[in-house]
């Protein structure tokens, strides 16, 4: 099918360090021309939008999903969430490994890239996973091919359950990958001193707020530093997942640009956002692995973004059936959908003056792109895929059962009301949202990236 060209009048970009008034001509997947006053012939078949009074940015690329197929689908599929993360202005993911069966193989890691060539509508990625046993089988992925190798969600053994914890074996991966490497970082020995105290005053009653707890900021922090100190030692390419405490977020320079670090470090929308007083209200709806921390870990969270010692947000968008979020906490599954309402979350620090627009563009698709060498996407350039998302910050968004696109159905910023909405969202050129509804006319592609990671 042809697609049709596309012209966005007077839109104010918010792009790579910039804002400015122009036309943007979309023609096909890409975008074809950036300047003022672009006028297109009238024989030529082409759609106009009107863009004054809204914000034209790159689509977010998530980093960091668990969209849970193959094998776990009674809670998500590639086709439910990444229409939900579509609706959110995510135009790319990258998925994690930890499905049915976990992608631990080359050939898994390929029916997988199938399965999204089929039905995602976004861009898509897929991280190896790491193991006990595969270290050889995962390195023999080409760079270019994944966006990196991880263990996050795996089980590593039953001395180890979290593969930070085996730094013999980290020291092997270290030490022989070329590849970005994406670790979880806890401590495995404190977390189970401290559930087992938590055991012993509750028995199996565990209430929510002593998740942060059990997994408090002394498990990650000490297990952060060996790892951060480790990837020095060998000069890795480290990133590690989800940090949620300020004390991690300072283990991490900003002295070089970021496509010359070594160590990187991206935080989720979560923990930016919630923090332990919202289990009162919440309960068991924000339990994360890592946990949320205390108000002063989100400030300081979001002054490590400001500073570039955290360089993206991502959502760690991980789905549970609602009946999987309640009961005993030993029950009770971590995790939770996010990717629909990540980018309007991150947008809420805009409008209380604590980012700026450049800020949020920078750490949720510019510094994307650059952190993972993604090719020809995450920036508005002449040439570049047209991954786009219109924002407009001057209509509310408020969360409904009724308009959550997320199979699991619940979220937790459900009956919060944000300042900015979504208005439409490209993917390759084609517009795949719109007026709040999922127009599924195409699938999306799989990334490629640099050779040199």
């Amino acid at each position: 099918m042809m697609m049709k060209h596309k012209l966005i009048k007077n839109i104010r970009i918010v792009d790579d360090g910039k804002e400015f008034i122009s036309d943007v001509y979309i023609k096909g997947e890409r975008i074809e021309k950036i300047a003022s006053n672009i006028s297109l012939s009238p024989t030529l078949a082409f759609d106009e939008i009107n863009g004054e009074e809204l914000l034209l940015m790159p689509g977010m690329i998530d980093a960091h999903v668990h969209f849970r197929e193959p094998g776990l689908t009674y809670k998500g599929n590639m086709s439910s969430e990444s229409a939900a993360a579509v609706a959110g202005g995510i135009t790319s993911i990258m998925d994690m490994p930890n499905t049915v069966p976990s992608v631990l193989s080359v050939d898994v890691l390929e029916q997988k890239y199938e399965i999204a060539s089929n039905s995602s509508l976004a861009n898509y990625s897929f991280f190896m996973g790491l193991s006990k046993d595969n270290l050889d089988e995962a390195l023999k992925v080409s760079t270019e091919d994944v966006c990196g190798l991880t263990d996050d969600g795996l089980y590593f053994d039953e001395a180890h359950p979290t593969l930070c914890n085996s730094l013999d074996y980290l020291e092997k991966i270290f030490s022989s990958s070329e590849h970005l490497i994406a670790l979880h970082s806890e401590n495995d020995y404190l977390i189970k001193k401290n559930y087992d105290n938590a055991r012993n005053k509750f028995k199996e009653f565990i209430p929510p707020y002593y998740h942060s707890i059990i997994r408090s900021s002394e498990v990650c922090y000490t297990s952060t530093k060996e790892i951060v100190d480790l990837a020095k030692k060998h000069n890795t390419r480290f990133h590690l997942l989800h940090v949620s405490t300020g004390a991690e977020a300072k283990l991490f320079h900003n002295y070089q640009p970021l496509r010359s670090k070594r160590l990187t470090a991206e935080t989720t929308i979560h923990h930016l956002f919630f923090n332990t007083h919202d289990y009162e209200h919440l309960g068991n709806l924000i339990k994360w692995n890592p946990s949320v921390k205390s108000l002063s870990d989100n400030k300081a969270l979001l002054q490590a973004l400001k500073e570039n010692r955290i360089d993206i947000v991502a959502t760690d968008h991980a789905p549970h059936t609602i009946g999987e979020k309640i009961g005993l906490y030993d029950t009770v599954k971590p995790g939770g959908p996010m990717v629909q309402h990540a980018l309007l979350a991150l947008l809420e620090f805009y409008f209380r003056g604590e980012l700026s627009l450049l800020d949020v563009v920078k750490k949720s698709s510019n510094g994307v792109a650059d952190l993972y060498r993604i090719k020809e996407r995450g920036y508005i350039r002449e040439g570049y895929f047209a991954d786009l998302v219109l924002v407009d910050l001057n209509k509310k968004y408020r969360v409904t059962e009724e308009n959550i696109k997320y199979k699991c159905s619940w979220s937790p910023f459900l009956d919060y009301t944000f300042h900015a909405s979504i208005n439409s969202v490209f993917v390759n050129g084609q517009i795949v949202f719109n007026d709040d509804v999922v127009i599924a006319s195409q699938c999306g592609k799989r990334l490629k990236f640099e050779k040199i990671r």
